[in-house]
């Protein structure tokens, strides 16, 4: 059977992940597959169009990245850099030079690295308390990282739907 034709968690394991962040993994790749498949064909111009008002294709693509650093940065216990802090105050926003294939590839190397690091997770961290933000909210390593693969999922859901309704506006020459 063709192996990209399941979704990714029925694809089994995936090397070197630890057995109880198997899920965060599947659920970013599996993200991570379909929104490069839905965003092959779409055009740059059309980045920026928010129909009905809701967040634009090119916020939920900045968003995807930078929720993934954060969310992933607080899991280490660290604080979000100046760099980090600039790109938030900059998601939903064009930059020169931004296009699909650009968003897409920091979208596709965030995973990486997210994958890079539950692989270095040690399972026996994943209850200790993490701080978010500046308030230092209270969770945990594996409760970041749950809710990095959840907020990465709703997230790719919202943006197919916006994708559809830009696709389908441009499509009838309503955009």
């Amino acid at each position: 059977m063709n192996q990209n034709i399941l979704e990714v968690w029925l694809r089994g394991p995936i090397d070197g992940i630890p057995p109880h962040l198997q899920p965060v993994a599947h659920a970013l790749l599996q993200a991570r597959e379909e929104v490069a498949s839905w965003m092959a064909d779409f055009p740059d111009d059309a980045l920026w169009h928010q129909p009905a008002a809701v967040a634009s294709v090119g916020f939920h693509l900045q968003h995807l990245s930078g929720v993934l650093s954060r969310l992933f940065t607080y899991a280490r216990g660290e604080e979000l850099s100046e760099k980090q802090l600039e790109a938030l105050q900059g998601e939903g926003r064009p930059f020169e030079g931004c296009t699909v294939a650009l968003l897409l590839e920091r979208f596709r190397k965030q995973v990486d690295a997210c994958l890079e690091q539950l692989r270095q997770t040690d399972e026996s961290t994943l209850l200790e308390s993490r701080g978010v933000g500046r308030k230092k909210i209270p969770s945990t390593v594996l409760g970041l990282l749950v809710h990095a693969a959840e907020h990465t999922q709703r997230h790719t859901g919202q943006l197919y739907v916006t994708m559809r309704v830009v696709k389908d506006a441009r499509e009838a020459g309503r955009l």
